[in-house]
């Protein structure tokens, strides 16, 4: 056929004006480690070798929107034909009940509740994942999809390789976005791990025995029975002592009560 759609489509992308841009213009565009998880994830599926085709939209703008929410991304992509493109990712979102176990292991590690509360993601977090039978990136194709407007059959194309990039830099802007993706937003995740933290402290209080207020009588010990009268102050101001049964602390081999003495005995002497 001499009139195959191929053979007359533009080649060269429409040039855009305030497009996504990707930060980084040279090497690299992923920086963190889960950024990074992402990328091999996808190069594990088969890929990798056209993901690169996208990059070159990435950092020259012709991503006009991407948005993120529980389960897919959604991007508009300017290419060569007048009326831009949709580019879709989407994965598998954990079911609630799914996240109420992940939140539970999470609020077990006392270093991971620390790091996710101070906006951190941990570095061993997939490991958590593993404990409850989850993953989190997909270690397969059942669990990620895509899909473009454009006539490109293979998958990625360059627009969704260009929103492949933008998502990694968003992922690298803020690790929380990752976890939205799968299902649980930032704030409700870090409300439910409080929530779980604070059960756990209600649950299991320190023991503090009685307040002070309530046993100041009896702090001291009891008077220990006396016959006679007891000397006077001026006599022998460390008296008080001696009413008192022993203190139960050794203090450099010597019994508590012995450096007390001279302290008593100063205050009286001194008034």
């Amino acid at each position: 056929m001499s009139d195959e759609w191929w053979r007359t489509e533009p080649t060269k992308p429409i040039r855009v004006e305030g497009g996504i841009r990707t930060r980084s213009q040279h090497g690299d565009i992923a920086r963190t480690w889960w950024s990074r998880r992402f990328f091999e994830v996808l190069e594990s599926l088969g890929m990798g070798g056209r993901l690169e085709r996208g990059k070159r939209y990435a950092r020259a703008g012709q991503v006009l929107s991407l948005s993120l929410s529980t389960s897919i991304a959604v991007a508009q992509v300017q290419g060569s034909r007048p009326e831009p493109y949709r580019a879709r990712i989407g994965i598998k979102a954990f079911t609630p009940e799914q996240w109420i176990e992940v939140e539970k292991a999470l609020a077990g590690q006392a270093l991971f509740m620390a790091k996710l509360l101070a906006g951190e993601m941990p570095a061993d977090i997939e490991a958590v994942f593993d404990t409850v039978g989850l993953k989190l990136f997909p270690d397969s194709s059942r669990e990620l999809s895509m899909d473009c407007s454009c006539p490109d059959w293979e998958v990625p194309c360059k627009h969704l390789a260009a929103a492949c990039y933008l998502l990694a830099e968003s992922f690298d802007a803020d690790p929380f976005e990752m976890l939205a993706w799968r299902g649980r937003g930032r704030q409700e995740l870090l409300d439910h791990l409080r929530a779980l933290r604070d059960s756990t402290v209600t649950a299991a209080p320190a023991d503090v025995g009685e307040p002070l207020s309530s046993v100041l009588d009896s702090f001291w010990g009891k008077p220990s029975p006396r016959t006679g009268d007891a000397p006077a102050a001026a006599d022998k101001p460390d008296a008080l002592l001696d009413q008192l049964d022993p203190l139960p602390v050794i203090v450099r081999g010597r019994a508590m009560v012995e450096f007390l003495r001279p302290a008593y005995r100063t205050m009286v002497e001194g008034s």
